[in-house]
This record gives structure tokens, C-alpha cells and sequence, in this order.
């Protein structure tokens, strides 16, 4: 029997219909992993008009074929990658798009022609980036016991906010107010024109020129205000912390010298909208950046999300010489974003690649986590607001961990020219650690398809072995870096390594998409 053909009306309804399943679908944390999956949705497009099902095929297609050079975890759903904004489908922001990188820059100044767009992944935007640097300053005496040099760092904020605030480069840093910047601490460099490059600076200074315009600072508590019980709490309260805590009260990384965000009210209103002002121009803004020595951390968030930030927080620790000295530990953030806490940690951790140096990179993670604190500020209508790394809901860790295969040179380059990633990584450090419960214990890491981030020689895309000869010097290639996550409702989408002959290191990225708790 002839089955008749659907009218205009009824096809834009299964249209509709077909839309909705694939939101409910994706955003109740189900994934395109399994084949049953495929079967649902064909079995369910059988019974529908051909513009559902292009609208379908059209959804996977782009699920498939987008990504970070084609690298896509198939694990999860990036709204993203079909074209919806995370933050499209609802006018409350259910989750987030996260970018985080690590790089050990070799001690390196960056030039004013470094091109960071690749990197950053800029034609796939994600609604916060985290970038964390190792020996962003050369590791010698004078930077790790007089005083710390922050001119590097300056310079890698201008390249990050230069490609994370395209398109126009030139009108965004000619829009800058030259008489807001101190003529002492800056020196705009004469040549390039299009960019702000820094000779003598401070990090707090440069911040400066990446903020919104309002002078408040982050506060430390940005709970909801409740008028009518505000009068009963006392100083430790979330109202009282507004004047006390979020003022250099318990929280050193809030003082004046602080290298964080003067931003708007952050009071989760969606409806907020940030006054106009100087640097209003800027699609994302910068509301943290620390240094410990080699160490360094910025984080960068869109304008739109900055009202839904609070609870700011720093916490480092000294790893290095005599398990004292900054030259190797770590930088951690925390914050909330909503009703959902985040810790965000970047480290370098104790090198050598001799039999047993594992274990002192095991003692510095452990050390880590049981020493890191958070200054204690006031407590959540849910609870108190977390003061250890493990107690955030998502948790981040990335850096230069420096875990090393367990071969020898020979048998790791053969494996090498084979491109036999399998056999390596079952004698990769971290991985086996991982697995005997030693470090680590409930984390999870991405599987890696990419090549030993570590040693290459300078200027190439040769291992450092190729070029030494030297046995003392030689470096068996390694995935010193890495990226992984602690806690639910994290979903990685990409883990890839970026090509930069700029460090014997070659940068490694992560994106995750990153579920929000719902509102109570």
C-alpha cells in the first residue's frame, strides 16, 4: 500500500521531535559509544520524514568529523561540535567546554611572533582555558632564591589574550588605554606594532591591562544574599565575609599584590551583565594568574561566565631543593563555578630517570594533595566551600609530571620507529604506578596517541638522543606530560599534543566537556 506523503506541517514536527530527542539524549550524559546507541537512533529515524534524518546525519557527521585535528574522544558529547553553544540549548548553563595545556617552555622568553591561535584551538572556543607553564623563567640560583622574574609571564599573557580575543589584534591592543599603564613598569616594544610586549614588568601590572573595567575584587563568597536573615550571621557568615574575607582576610592570594581579576559583581545572576569600560572589548577575560618561580598559571574565562565565578583561591607548594624551594611543586586553584567547585592543578614534579626516581615523583604528588590547604572562607547554603584538592567536585591536574618509560634508549627508539605506542606505554612510569595504586588512586587519563612529548633537541623535531652523543646527556624519550581528572560528570573530548619546536618539550592539550550540578 502506497503510504502517503507527510504535509509541510507534520515534517516540521518530527523535525522538532527529533531535535529535542537528541538534546535529551546527549545532555542526560549519554554518549555515541556503543553501537546499541546507533541502532536506537536508526531505528527511531525509520519512522521518520528524510529531513529528520538528514537533520540526524547531519548532527553525527559533525560529531564524527569535528574535533582538535581530528582527534575526538569518543567518549562524550561536545554541544560544540554540532554547532550548538554549550550554552544554547538553555538559558541556564548546565555545562562547560574546559581547554587546558601544559608546556614546559625550557626557560624560554616567548617572541612577539609566537602564534598561539593552533594551540589554544581558537576556531573551536571553550568557555574556560586553563594554561599551565613550567620553567617559564631559566631554574638557576637567582630566580629561585632572590627574586622571582615575572617578565616572561607578562609576555605569555599578551599572546594567550591576542589569540583568545581575535579577531582584530591591532584595534584590541590599540584600544588599550596607554595612560592606565605605568610607563616604569611597561615598555611597549616599537617594532610589530600589533602587539604588547612587555621589557621590565610586573604580573600585576600586566593583569591590569586583561581585567574588566570595575575595581571591585573577586570576592571570596559570591553566595546568594538572603535580606531578611543577613543581620544574623556573624563575621564568618557569607555576608560578613564580603567586608572581611574577600579584603585580605585568611586569603593571601587576594591581596593587593595579587595577580587576579578586579572584576564585576559576582553574584550568580544570570541577568548580570557587566558595566561598559576600557578592556569591555575582550571576549575572555583573565581572573587568575600565579607564579611560583618556573611555575605558571592563567586562567581565562568569556566575559558572559565571570558573574557565575566565586570563591577564588590559591594554594603552592615548594617541592624542590631540600623539598623546600620553588623550583618544583605546584600551583592549585580553586573556585566555584554556580553551585559546583572546581580545583585546577599545574606541577612540576622531581625529574631523573634513573631506577627509583618514580618514587620521589609518587612523594611529591603525595605530598601534594596532603598539604595543599585553601584559605577558609564561609560556607555554601550546601556546605562548606572545599579547602583540600580531593574534596572539589572537578578536579584538573596537569604539568610536566616527568614520569619516564621504563626502557632503555635502544629499546624505547625501536619501539619508536615502529610507532608502537601499546608496548611503550605499558612500560610508561605513570601508567604502571597508576595501576599498582601507588599514585593516583581514582584518576583517570585519557588514552595517548601521540608521540613522547620529551626530549627533543633544540630547534627540531629530533629526539635529544639522536644529536647526543654524550650517554650522561642523553634523554630517553618520555610522556613527561600530562593531563588527567579526578571526579564525575567530567567527559574528555580530545587529548593531543601540539607541534612547537619553540622547548626540548612539545606542549600537550586536553579538552573536557564538564557537567554542572543542577540547581537546589
Amino acid at each position: 500500500m502506497h503510504q502517503q506523503k507527510p504535509t509541510d506541517l507534520q515534517k516540521k514536527i518530527q523535525i522538532q521531535q527529533v531535535q529535542n530527542v537528541f538534546q535529551v539524549y546527549f545532555y542526560s550524559q549519554f554518549s555515541l559509544k556503543s553501537e546499541l546507541n546507533l541502532i536506537w537512533i536508526m531505528d527511531y529515524s525509520s519512522t521518520i520524514s528524510v529531513e529528520a534524518i538528514s537533520f540526524i546525519h547531519k548532527i553525527l557527521s559533525m560529531r564524527l568529523n569535528n574535533g582538535d585535528e581530528g582527534k575526538v574522544s569518543k567518549n562524550s558529547y561536545d554541544p560544540t561540535a554540532s554547532g550548538i553553544d554549550s550554552m544554547a540549548v538553555s538559558h541556564d548553563v548546565q555545562s562547560l567546554r574546559v581547554f587546558t595545556a601544559t608546556w614546559n617552555v625550557a626557560g624560554k622568553s616567548p617572541s612577539s611572533d609566537l602564534n598561539l591561535d593552533n594551540l589554544l584551538q581558537v576556531n573551536c572556543q571553550s568557555d574556560i582555558y586553563i594554561l599551565g607553564f613550567q620553567e617559564i623563567v631559566p631554574l638557576n640560583a637567582g630566580n629561585v632564591l632572590v627574586i622571582e622574574d615575572n617578565g616572561s609571564a607578562a609576555k605569555w599573557l599578551s599572546l594567550i589574550s591576542q589569540s583568545l580575543n581575535k579577531p582584530s589584534n591591532k584595534d584590541y591592543y590599540n584600544t588599550i588605554n596607554p595612560t592606565s599603564i605605568n610607563s616604569n613598569s611597561f615598555e611597549r616594544k616599537s617594532t610589530g606594532g600589533s602587539s604588547m610586549f612587555l621589557q621590565r614588568t610586573s604580573l600585576k601590572a600586566a593583569s591590569r591591562s586583561f581585567r574588566s573595567e570595575s575595581r571591585r575584587r573577586f570576592k571570596s563568597c559570591n553566595c546568594t544574599i538572603v535580606e531578611p536573615e543577613r543581620k544574623s550571621y556573624g563575621r564568618d557568615s557569607c555576608f560578613a565575609c564580603q567586608k572581611s574575607k574577600s579584603n585580605n582576610f585568611d586569603d593571601p592570594s587576594s591581596s593587593e599584590e595579587d595577580d587576579t581579576l578586579n572584576t564585576t559583581a559576582v553574584v550568580a545572576d544570570v541577568g548580570i551583565v557587566a558595566p561598559t569600560g576600557k578592556n569591555q572589548h575582550l571576549r575572555y577575560c583573565l581572573i587568575k594568574s600565579k607564579q611560583m618561580v618556573g611555575i605558571f598559571v592563567t586562567i581565562w574565562v568569556k566575559k558572559e561566565l565571570v558573574p557565575y565565578i566565586g570563591h577564588l583561591r590559591t594554594s603552592c607548594i615548594s617541592r624542590g631543593i631540600l623539598g623546600y624551594l620553588g623550583n618544583k611543586g605546584c600551583i592549585s586553584v580553586s573556585m566555584t563555578f554556580k553551585q559546583t567547585s572546581f580545583c585546577f592543578v599545574c606541577s612540576h614534579l622531581a625529574s631523573g630517570e634513573k631506577e627509583g626516581d618514580e618514587l620521589r615523583r609518587n612523594l611529591d604528588v603525595i605530598e601534594i594533595l596532603k598539604s595543599t590547604q585553601f584559605p577558609k572562607i564561609c560556607k555554601t547554603p550546601t556546605g562548606k566551600v572545599p579547602d583540600k584538592i580531593l574534596e572539589h567536585d572537578r578536579v584538573i591536574w596537569l604539568g610536566d609530571l616527568n614520569y619516564r618509560i621504563a626502557l632503555s634508549y635502544h629499546e624505547t627508539k625501536k619501539l619508536l620507529e615502529h610507532n608502537d605506542w601499546d608496548a611503550l606505554l605499558n612500560k610508561d612510569q605513570l601508567k604502571m604506578e597508576r595501576e599498582a595504586g601507588r599514585v593516583f588512586k581514582g584518576w583517570k587519563e585519557g588514552k595517548i596517541f601521540f608521540a613522547p612529548t620529551y626530549k627533543y633537541s633544540y630547534n627540531s623535531d629530533l629526539y635529544a638522543g639522536d644529536t647526543i652523543k654524550s650517554k650522561s646527556k642523553r634523554r630517553t624519550p618520555a610522556w613527561c606530560d600530562r593531563i588527567l581528572w579526578y571526579g564525575e560528570g567530567i567527559h574528555q573530548k580530545s587529548y593531543t599534543r601540539w607541534e612547537s619546536r619553540f622547548s626540548d618539550h612539545r606542549p600537550v592539550c586536553a579538552t573536557f566537556l564538564v557537567f554542572l550540578h543542577n540547581e537546589r
